[in-house]
């Protein structure tokens, strides 16, 4: 199969795997017990006004042409209005959010990736070491602890009872500029950091033990390559390709494991506005951020995908 057209079909893939994750989505936000009319409205509404609000919202129409309604608008860029937020569009409710959170998790992966691939690599070339052992130690504990627990004990640590280093709360001033806020995202960054590591510093390390192992490295070494140059140039390239779709994983986990971090660290990102959404029955906001969500992970996997075939020279010389 050619290459561009193995890229296309893993696209048409993606997309529907998009448009089955939707279906899901909206049918099970829809199952959530309670009424965002009654929940709009207040305990004191009467069976009229709830009548008239339910019929305003579109909730008297059958689900399936309902949701063929939302469908069409997402597609169009209308991801519909929030029934909580005085009815302003999700764009507008959600969007700085959107921003906080993408900002926290391009941080995060830019720390943790090139960090988590160079313990990896260097642990692995000092295999069997105390070092070694150390790190593999360190790493299994961190990937025993949920990211919350992590969370707390940096609060711990470095907020309140050890040192007072960083504030242990999030909050983003939004006429401030992002540059003189530096200090709030220091924390939710060294958590989710935390988070991520060990899985990634091991698919490295176990991908460099086997490319070390392999026979071009030991003709390498033969030939009298300096050790740094092996590494660098014949090591480190192969070993990275086995240990991208794990790094696509954690990134993708990232996305959606901020939630929980953004709601510990009080982070004005779509985790709060996900609890709020759910505690409001907030369906349009609730849809549009699970959508949003299951729409990044997507994309990080078929990114991998590609990167995948066009870095590995078998794969892509196989395809043409």
């Amino acid at each position: 199969m050619p290459l561009t057209r193995l890229i296309a079909w893993r696209v048409v893939l993606g997309i529907i795997t998009l448009l089955l994750v939707s279906m899901v989505i909206f049918f099970a936000t829809n199952a959530l017990p309670g009424d965002p009319a009654q929940a709009i409205l207040g305990p004191r509404a009467t069976p009229q006004n709830l009548k008239v609000l339910r019929a305003e919202l579109g909730l008297d129409r059958p689900i399936a042409t309902r949701y063929a309604s939302w469908l069409g608008n997402v597609m169009t860029g209308d991801l519909g209005r929030s029934l909580a937020g005085m009815k302003q569009p999700v764009s507008t409710v959600i969007g700085r959010r959107l921003y906080n959170s993408f900002l926290l998790v391009i941080i995060s992966a830019l720390v943790s990736v090139p960090l988590s691939m160079g313990i990896g690599a260097y642990t692995a070339l000092k295999r069997d070491t105390k070092l070694d052992g150390g790190v593999t130690i360190g790493t299994l504990t961190l990937s025993a602890m949920p990211e919350f627990v992590i969370g707390i004990a940096a609060i711990l640590l470095l907020s309140t009872q050890v040192f007072h280093l960083f504030p242990p709360i999030s909050r983003l001033d939004p006429y401030e500029p992002i540059y003189q806020q530096l200090d709030a995202f220091v924390l939710p960054v060294l958590t989710l950091t935390l988070a991520v590591l060990p899985y990634i510093v091991r698919m490295m390390r176990a991908s460099t033990i086997e490319v070390l192992e392999s026979e071009y490295i030991s003709m390498a070494r033969l030939k009298g390559v300096p050790e740094p140059l092996v590494m660098r140039r014949h090591t480190v390239p192969n070993a990275v390709v086995p240990a991208i779709q794990g790094t696509a994983m954690q990134l993708a986990w990232l996305a959606g494991g901020i939630v929980v971090v953004e709601y510990l660290f009080a982070y004005p990102g779509i985790g709060s506005a996900l609890v709020d959404a759910v505690a409001n029955r907030d369906y349009a906001v609730i849809q549009a951020l699970a959508l949003i969500m299951a729409a990044v992970y997507v994309f990080l996997n078929l990114a991998a995908d590609i990167l995948t075939i066009l870095i590995t020279p078998r794969l892509r010389t196989g395809l043409r």
